[in-house]
């Protein structure tokens, strides 16, 4: 559906690093060149279309670059923790949103003659994930607050993003389990919210190497 695409690609290949030779252009649909190929089926996240792009001798006018030439890897370092925070938030929103999916489903939902929120079992994993929930979007809040001072580092912003998705897997995962049977069908939104959790932890950065770089943060502190 995008008229407009950011294209990375190399412009100087005798740049001392890989770094040094990228840059960032504007892609406009209709090009000479440039086709947009079929819409990939995910298993999730199904109002965003994911395509493939072709590009075949395409030719771009000097104002299709985007910021100075050979600086778009900077750009794309820049603006990744944001791009990490963004993730993180989105996944505390999802787990606050899936808890109470769930809490409304566990008061209404009777078995032996109770409802099943009467159960202790069920209580206890209602206390447990609460008490999580509330503690990443306490760390993630303090993440925003960085961002607005400018103080927001690499290395906090993927602690936010690899702690929150794996959060929000876990929360899926057992709201789900919760919802019974019914949360195998995908007339509860805790289906959806399942399989649309589980790109978290991938996209942005994977989180082992969003362990990579806390790591290499922690060991570089002298």
């Amino acid at each position: 559906m995008a008229d407009l695409v950011v294209v990375v690609t190399v412009t100087n290949r005798e740049a001392k690093t890989a770094a040094h030779g990228i840059s960032l252009f504007l892609v406009e649909d209709g090009m000479k060149g440039f086709q947009k190929g079929r819409k990939l089926d995910k298993i999730g996240l199904k109002a965003q279309d994911t395509a493939e792009l072709f590009f075949e001798d395409v030719r771009l006018p000097a104002s299709a670059l985007l910021g100075e030439l050979n600086k778009g890897f900077y750009y794309l370092m820049n603006e990744l923790p944001q791009e990490r925070l963004v993730i993180a938030d989105m996944a505390i929103a999802s787990c606050e949103f899936m808890f109470e999916e769930t809490r409304n489903y566990v008061l209404q939902r009777k078995a032996f003659g109770k409802t099943i929120s009467h159960l202790q079992t069920v209580q206890h994993k209602l206390a447990e994930l609460k008490t999580e929930i509330c503690v990443g979007r306490t760390f993630v809040d303090n993440c925003l607050q960085l961002l607005a001072e400018k103080r927001l580092d690499p290395s906090t912003a993927s602690m936010a993003k690899f702690w929150t998705s794996e959060l929000q897997n876990k929360v899926a995962s057992q709201c789900l389990q919760l919802h019974g049977g019914w949360g195998y069908m995908w007339e509860y939104p805790i289906a959806k919210a399942f399989v649309d959790s589980r790109v978290q932890p991938i996209y942005g950065g994977t989180n082992e190497i969003m362990k990579e770089l806390i790591a290499r943060n922690i060991v570089s502190q002298k």
